[in-house]
């Protein structure tokens, strides 16, 4: 095997490889403008953003430092098609080609519609638009906020129509209307403003510019700035381009004007006609005052008290005329009463009610003589009764068992005994007879007498016989 002869070729390492490569690309491709739809879209937390920018064919990985993300114009979103100028570069590490891009917009108007409508889209389903959320725009505000340039036109229309139809307090917040910085400046004057203390707070916000194309109209389409909108607690009016011009804090804002000087208009009512309004009212009140007074006067006029003894002499006649009234129906009164009296007097005769007292004496005579023998039956039932559950009681008692020979035998406890085997030697038991009670002690089988003597119980003497008693004689009742 033959040796191979020496290459002349310059041998590099891989990083000088690397490093050669760089060189050459970012001086072959030092500025470059690429067009593509924005794929993966990341914003690290150092303000860099990291993206690909592509086609059907291929992917470009893109770096954007966070100074020139500031200076975006719009956010970045994946799927939005793109313009991005810079110079190309090598991440050596990876030995991957990258660009950096210094400067990116969408790729046309109709990119920029397409982000605004899908935007709309999002903040219309999150209830922004909801005409619940608008407030009502004060008649008189005291102090009006304007969130615009100070040096444009617009500050200027502004001012001079509030100055011309009511002149009032005019707080300024200066402001980018157009630019990468816009968005921000207006998204903190209108928080800036909501962050005042109540005495200084306006009580009207208009934030505005003039006419332009979309892209300069799009720092009052970011998210931010709508948010902002719709959560600023003063009533807000919109005066964003011209009349045509349509941006989504129009539709969050709780009021909406044609152009700048309209907004003006909105926010102030017109002095003069205020004051000939209240003019107008001032006289017709002090005319109607006049006629109030007029009627009051005529009817004061007519209605004069007539002399005291005229009112005292119509009721001392009417008095008069009740007196005698008064008399004369008393006595017809009385009158009637005695008759009625007498004719009640006629009718009144004793003959009925010593009648019905005759009847009513025969009546409880005849329900006396029945009663007496069906009571006398009812208590030879009931004594037959009592003495038939008195010998039945006498039979089952177990007095008569223990008169028969048989006695009970209790413990010391008094509890009965039904069993030899339940006794013990030595235990003291209580022996009932028929005719007493006998203290006893146990000696083996044998039973001793013990002290003391037994005590006879009494016998029980039968209990006497009710008396039969004899029904009353004579009348019950």
């Amino acid at each position: 095997m033959s040796e191979e002869s020496p290459s002349n070729v310059t041998e590099f390492s891989v990083s000088e490889l690397a490093g050669e490569l760089k060189k050459t690309i970012e001086t072959s491709f030092d500025h470059v403008r690429v067009r593509g739809e924005l794929g993966r879209v990341t914003l690290a937390r150092s303000g860099h953003m990291y993206a690909d920018i592509k086609d059907d064919k291929a992917v470009l990985n893109t770096v954007m430092w966070k100074g020139s993300v500031s200076r975006l114009p719009f956010k970045p979103e994946e799927g939005l098609e793109v313009v991005a100028e810079g110079r190309l570069s090598i991440y050596q590490g990876r030995s991957n080609y990258q660009l950096i891009a210094d400067f990116m917009r969408p790729a046309g108007a109709g990119a920029l519609m397409a982000l605004l409508e899908e935007r709309k889209k999002k903040l219309a389903a999150e209830g922004l638009f909801d005409e619940r959320h608008k407030k009502p725009l004060p008649y008189l505000p005291r102090t009006v906020g304007v969130v615009t340039s100070p040096t444009g036109a617009v500050i200027r229309d502004i001012l001079h129509r509030i100055r011309e139809r009511f002149p009032v307090r005019v707080i300024v917040w200066p402001a980018l209307v157009q630019g990468d910085r816009a968005a921000a400046q207006i998204e903190a004057g209108i928080r800036g403003f909501n962050a005042m203390p109540p005495g200084d707070r306006p009580d009207v916000l208009i934030v505005g510019r003039g006419g332009g194309s979309i892209e300069d109209l799009w720092p009052f389409n970011e998210e931010s700035v709508v948010r902002a909108a719709f959560e600023s607690e003063i009533p807000l009016i919109s005066a964003v381009g011209h009349e045509t011009d349509t941006t989504l804090i129009d539709y969050v804002s709780d009021a909406r004007a044609p152009t700048p000087t309209g907004a003006a208009e909105i926010a102030v009512p017109v002095r003069n006609d205020l004051i000939m309004a209240v003019e107008e009212r001032a006289q017709s009140l002090t005319r109607a005052l006049s006629r109030r007074v007029r009627h009051d006067a005529d009817r004061l006029r007519a209605s004069r008290l007539p002399r005291l003894e005229t009112l005292i002499a119509q009721k001392r006649q009417s008095l008069d005329y009740l007196d005698a009234g008064l008399r004369g129906g008393l006595s017809s009164a009385i009158k009637s009463k005695h008759i009625d009296l007498a004719r009640c007097g006629s009718r009144l005769r004793t003959d009925p009610l010593s009648k019905d007292a005759r009847e009513a004496r025969r009546r409880l005579a005849d329900t006396s003589k029945r009663a007496r023998p069906a009571l006398q039956r009812l208590i030879d039932t009931q004594r037959q009764q009592l003495s038939a559950k008195g010998n039945l009681l006498e039979a089952l008692s177990y007095q008569a068992t223990l008169a028969r020979g048989f006695a009970v035998v209790r413990d010391e406890g008094g509890a009965i005994l039904r069993s030899a085997k339940a006794v013990a030697s030595g235990e003291h038991l209580t022996v009932t007879l028929g005719d007493g009670r006998i203290d006893a002690r146990v000696l083996g089988e044998g039973v001793e007498k013990a002290p003391p003597p037994p005590t006879p119980l009494p016998k029980a003497k039968p209990a006497p016989a009710a008396p039969k008693k004899e029904p009353p004689q004579g009348d019950l009742f």
